[in-house]
């Protein structure tokens, strides 16, 4: 903050106080209401100050509303559930956004803490300030002035973004404490939560509300084309429990004879939501190609805590005993993407998750209409590698193929091990089932015609194999999939 805006006076909304709450649902709807009347309070202002077009001489300053619970007994929980319960006796707190958007999740995950530790919640304004930007962002009757249009700067009114405290150092972390030294109770502040869900809005051209807990990852647009006809299908589908689709642009259609409308320039990654009620529907996302999209696209959707995310992609074939489409199912990964070793070492091991494994096993024999022995045929588990270079055949291929040999390797890709790595960071169940679209160390590259005809007959198989796992996965209790596998020394109370 500079010296003048130290000393300009501050204005903030009138709010009730910190209240004590052993109902789940009615500490959601205090979040709301206080939540609501901050973010109303800059909305209004922000608008008038446009209006005027001048600096207002004051600072107009709203909370985001804050969950704070203590304990003070080592006393043990049922630890067979890997979230819900706070590990030792103290204070642990979080920011709230959007409580509108995350009322099933945070009912959820509050009721959790009321049944295990039987103390009250305490729901309240926090110390954290709320930026304008987030808090317009969703008012579609906020005109929002270009940039240099206003003959002062915005931060000198308003509260901006401020990325010294928009991180991940409690997913990252060991030992996090907040500044009044309260542990953390939730894996992302309000305000990385925020951030995300701007730049997912950004990136996807769809409103997170419009997200899924089931979401699968692809690196074609082929898959999207397969995606709306099924959708369509299970429109049709009294009996299928999908209630819509949402395409690019917030284009919802709810009956199968509808035309989707895209907008005229589709977003950096296209992205649909077949819809079903609680959010138990399947989204797809085109990251497109590279280590750096894919961590883009779970950086952003892990603020909104996903049941599951699965790859579902092509791959380069290492073994001259694949054929072109072929399935790979991963169950381990060699990471040469680097976009996560700041985050997450390479030395930190990945595993696969047996739940997930099954699902897509079982999908597959569901597909293909193959079983047991038989299904190595077309199928086979190992190590997918993941590489940031999508022409590594044009260096020196000694080093790199006597790595792949010796980590056992059966494919390579640019997306899989980014993707599973950041579940396993964000403690997100994760999996990969990639389909062999060429086998350059055996000199069967990918040429037109060739492509041509996998794409026709493999994409909708694939595709369809991908979401029967998901489907699977969503009749399995919550605790099975969110198991203590992906939790570490020290977690967070909240999944």
């Amino acid at each position: 903050m500079t010296a003048p805006m130290k000393h300009l006076p501050v204005e903030t909304p009138d709010l009730p106080g910190v209240k004590p709450f052993s109902d789940a649902a009615k500490a959601v709807a205090y979040l709301e209401e206080l939540y609501e009347t901050g973010t109303r309070f800059l909305r209004d202002h922000f608008s008038a100050v446009v209006r005027a077009g001048e600096a207002p001489g004051v600072r107009y300053r709203a909370f985001y509303p804050e969950i704070r619970v203590t304990t003070t007994t080592y006393g043990q929980v049922d630890t067979r559930l890997a979230f819900g319960h706070v590990a030792d006796p103290g204070t642990y707190a979080t920011t709230v956004t959007r409580p509108d958007l995350f009322r099933h999740y945070l009912t959820q995950q509050i009721g959790l803490i009321l049944s295990n530790h039987d103390v009250p919640i305490y729901i309240g304004p926090s110390q954290t300030p709320i930026p304008v930007h987030f808090a317009v962002l969703n008012d579609a009757d906020v005109q929002i002035p270009q940039e240099g249009a206003l003959a002062f700067p915005l931060r000198d009114a308003f509260d901006v973004p401020d990325l010294q405290t928009t991180h991940d150092d409690i997913v990252n972390g060991f030992g996090f404490t907040h500044e009044d030294g309260a542990g953390a109770l939730a894996p992302f502040t309000a305000q990385r939560i925020d951030y995300s869900l701007a730049r997912l809005a950004h990136y996807t051209a769809t409103k997170p509300e419009y997200f899924q807990n089931h979401v699968l990852f692809t690196n074609y647009q082929f898959y999207m084309d397969e995606f709306v006809e099924y959708a369509r299908a299970a429109l049709a589908d009294p009996d299928s429990g999908y209630t819509a689709l949402v395409g690019p642009g917030n284009d919802v259609i709810t009956d199968h004879t509808q035309a989707l409308n895209p907008p005229a320039k589709l977003p950096q990654m296209p992205t649909y939501h077949l819809t079903r009620e609680g959010g138990g529907g399947i989204t797809l996302v085109n990251i497109g190609v590279g280590p750096s999209n894919a961590k883009t696209a779970t950086d952003h959707i892990a603020v909104l805590r996903p049941h599951v995310w699965l790859m579902v992609g092509h791959c380069a074939g290492l073994r001259n005993t694949q054929s072109l489409g072929d399935y790979v199912l991963a169950h381990a990964y060699l990471r040469e993407d680097r976009v996560l070793d700041d985050d997450l070492p390479v030395w930190v091991p990945i595993p696969a998750l047996a739940e997930v494994q099954i699902a897509l096993e079982e999908a597959v024999e569901d597909v293909s209409d193959v079983s047991g022995y038989e299904l190595k045929r077309i199928m086979r588990t190992g190590t997918v590698a993941t590489v940031d270079n999508r022409n590594w055949e044009l260096r020196d291929q000694t080093g790199p193929v006597q790595r792949l040999s010796q980590s056992r390797a059966i494919a390579l890709d640019m997306e899989s091990a980014t993707i599973a790595a950041n579940g396993f960071r964000f403690r997100v169940p994760y999996g990969t089932l990639l389909c062999v679209s060429d086998k350059p160390l055996h000199g069967e590259l990918k040429l037109p015609g060739m492509a041509s005809a996998f794409y026709k007959t493999q994409v909708s198989r694939h595709l369809l194999i991908g979401i029967r796992a998901m489907e699977k996965l969503r009749e399995m209790p919550l605790e099975r999939l969110h198991s203590r596998k992906l939790r570490s020394f020290e977690e967070t109370a909240f999944l």
